[in-house]
């Protein structure tokens, strides 16, 4: 028997780029400088459809996008060959570009061809911009990676630098968002959305976004208080927009929501089915409590009692069902809280004044809810400040910022404390947490507690913006839709709930010509996530530990195994 000796893998050798095919580089650059010739073309005989892509040396959006990805890979192309290819991956990122830009000039043809009734209609500009799009793809997957020869993240830099980028990220963030709303043609909203997936898609791949998520947490603060300025700043971009402000604040209500399901969901582990009875007992009680004419009980409080009086009794609702439930797990408490959801819904139509009190007004809801006012401000007025219009939705939206900020907070606290790291011994290993003298019934009776107050606390302003409650808004498609928004943006995340929020708020709303299919396409997507990204669009540290860990135990073991079957 041989002595089987293992040595360290050598270093990368730092002499100069690695070498790949001569023409490859070349080749992307042509392809880049094309895609700009022929996006400063015409693109459509159809100067109607698609924002006018039809004026030569007038770019329409659609040619500014591609202009700006292909300016980006000769960015990239040029970084190459510099110094700063030793820190950024070039060659992941021109990929993303490539491929990205190539599905974006094939989409824009065929919406060309659907629109104005065949490819006839494209002009020559299109087919150039499209020569350029494939050959960047091709040059970019002939180039030999470099596997991050230095990690971007451990890059220094100067502090002002480093919040400038900060700066620049969050207002891209603000004209994307204001731009990708403001878009009614469904292609152009899909064609957008391709645009921004291949821009953040490189950024990643390059490493570009490990370094600002580095800087974002040695300036925690200032990353904090620019998310909410562009926040804040969102409805003055709007220019009064009923229809988009409409769905913020829809996306607003379902992010609160969901972050109060992610304490139960993403900290403690606990499959909760029905949550969405917990948003509608807030409803219900701002709707009773209200000064509608349907409404059903005399006591006309202060909102700011109705907000605490709904979100005590939606955390009352959850401390009753989590009770004599909680002894179970899995499966069984999944299936107890789908039942509790169904339950609730039932019990708003049948109180109604035949089958029991009538506190709800069955089937026919709560209508003629009114605008709140609080302190003098009336939010169903539209003001004009500094000359730009702010409607009704635009005021609730504002207080639903509010709103969810304080639940952000409420859950950051939460996750940094013991509690937060009870709950996750919880999710991880009850069994083990029980041992260790975690107070596993009264931490998950905590759970539901928490999340369904905040839950209520949401259900209170989403009666008055909505103006009406009824029992078919609380059923569990939107329980569903709650809990997909976790496993989509990240569980255990703030900014992955925010995203998953957002994009299943958003993207229903924008994409209606394909209603009929989106069921369809939503659980393609969760297929898809659960396959390549289990951890979510945007994995939480801990989660990320985890797959580290065990893809160490892998490799470990195979390393094992090689060096026995050498012996």
């Amino acid at each position: 028997m041989t002595d089987v000796q293992t040595q360290p893998p050598a270093a990368p050798e730092v002499a100069g780029p690695p070498k790949g095919r001569p023409f490859a580089w070349p080749l992307g650059l042509a392809g880049a400088v094309l895609v700009i010739f022929g996006s400063c073309l015409s693109w459509s005989y159809d100067g109607s459809i698609l924002n006018d892509l039809s004026i030569d040396l007038y770019p329409g959006g659609l040619q500014i996008l591609a202009i700006i990805v292909a300016v980006v890979a000769l960015v990239l192309l040029v970084a190459d060959k510099g110094k700063l290819g030793w820190w950024l991956d070039t060659t992941a990122g021109l990929r993303a570009l490539g491929s990205g830009l190539a599905l974006f000039m094939v989409l824009t043809l065929a919406a060309i061809s659907v629109e104005s009734d065949g490819l006839i209609n494209v002009n020559p500009g299109g087919y150039i911009s499209l020569v350029g799009a494939l050959l960047l793809a091709v040059a970019a997957w002939l180039m030999p990676l470099r596997h991050g020869l230095r990690d971007m993240s451990k890059a220094k830099s100067p502090a002002w630098a480093e919040i400038l980028a900060i700066a620049l990220l969050m207002a891209a963030l603000l004209f994307t968002a204001a731009y990708a709303l403001g878009l009614d043609d469904a292609w152009l909203f899909i064609l957008c959305l391709v645009f921004i997936a291949t821009v953040a898609v490189a950024l990643f791949r390059v490493g570009a976004m490990s370094w600002i998520s580095h800087a974002g947490q040695r300036h925690r603060k200032v990353l904090t208080l620019a998310s909410f300025a562009v926040a804040f700043l969102f409805p003055f971009t709007q220019d009064g927009s009923d229809a988009n402000m409409s769905i913020a604040t829809s996306v607003l209500v379902f992010a609160a929501t969901a972050m109060g399901l992610n304490i139960v969901v993403g900290l403690a582990g606990l499959l909760d089915l029905g949550y969405i009875a917990f948003l509608g007992s807030g409803a219900y009680v701002a709707a009773t409590l209200s000064e509608s004419a349907f409404a059903t009980i005399g006591w006309k409080p202060p909102f700011l009692v109705v907000v605490l009086v709904g979100a005590c009794v939606a955390a009352l609702l959850g401390l009753v069902i989590g009770s004599p439930t909680l002894r179970v797990s899995g499966d069984y408490l999944a299936i107890v809280t789908l039942g509790f959801g169904e339950i609730f819904r039932f019990a708003m139509f049948n109180l109604d004044g035949n089958n029991g009190p009538n506190l709800t007004n069955g089937p026919n809801g709560i209508p003629g809810i009114p605008d709140l006012v609080l302190f003098g401000w009336d939010f169903g007025a539209t003001r004009h400040p500094f000359g730009f219009e702010i409607t009704r939705f635009s005021n609730y939206y504002f207080l639903l910022l509010i709103l969810t900020g304080g639940v952000i907070l409420v859950f950051s606290r939460l996750n940094s404390s013991r509690i937060g790291r009870g709950w996750v011994a919880i999710r991880e290993d009850e069994k083990a947490a029980e041992a260790m003298g975690v107070n596993v019934f009264g931490l998950k009776l905590l759970a539901f507690a928490v999340g369904a107050f905040l839950a209520g606390l949401a259900g209170t302003i989403k009666a008055h913006q909505d103006g009406a409650v009824s029992p078919d808004q609380y059923i569990f498609l939107e329980s569903a839709f709650l809990l997909a928004a976790i496993v989509l943006g990240g569980m255990g995340t703030i900014a992955g709930v925010l995203l998953g929020a957002t994009i299943l708020k958003l993207l229903p709303e924008k994409l209606r010509f394909f209603s009929e299919y989106r069921l369809l396409l939503f659980g393609i997507t969760l297929v898809l996530m659960m396959r390549f990204r289990p951890e979510g669009l945007v994995a939480s540290r801990r989660r990320q530990l985890e797959f580290h860990e065990e893809d160490e135990q892998l490799a470990d073991e195979v390393e094992h195994q090689l060096v026995e079957e050498a012996k």
